[in-house]
């Protein structure tokens, strides 16, 4: 499971350091394969291993396309899906145009979200994480029912 922030630094050719902790979970369930596609919630790029990637991939695919959001969503994530390998030094180069979607520049925010990581503009993702902050402690907002048991 994939979890935490970590905050790295694009380097000239836009190569991006997967933090060492993940790199063996890469290497063993993927062939250090990945695959980074375009959030369709924008804001930020997703990055899955190979293996999740599958899984979600097919799914998508069998949505049927005759119904225009269906076939929107198959167009942002499977239409911008980047096939990458981590290189010896555990690098990967993301691809300009989704380096240009998710305004990434030198400074950017890998978030572990279990299955899968987000990728964010350093900047973009500190206001993102405050407004997200600022929500939850709205009280007037619906909770799911799952959620709504929840206890931490």
């Amino acid at each position: 499971m994939f979890q935490g922030t970590s905050l790295l630094n694009l380097d000239a050719k836009g190569r991006l350091a997967i933090p060492s902790k993940y790199r063996g979970v890469l290497a063993e369930t993927s062939a250090s394969r990945v695959v980074v596609t375009a959030n369709p919630q924008g804001g930020c790029l997703l990055l899955y291993p190979q293996n999740e990637w599958d899984v979600i991939a097919r799914k998508v695919v069998a949505l049927p396309s005759f119904v225009p959001h269906n076939r929107n969503l198959q167009r942002i994530l499977l239409g911008s899906a980047a096939d990458l390998e981590m290189d010896g030094q555990g690098r990967i180069l993301l691809p300009e145009n989704l380096r240009k979607y998710a305004g990434l520049e030198k400074k950017v925010a890998i978030l572990g979200q279990g299955n899968k990581f987000e990728i964010w503009d350093d900047a973009a993702w500190a206001g993102e994480f405050d407004a997200l902050v600022a929500s939850a402690n709205d009280f007037r907002s619906e909770l799911s029912a799952g959620l709504a048991e929840l206890q931490l």
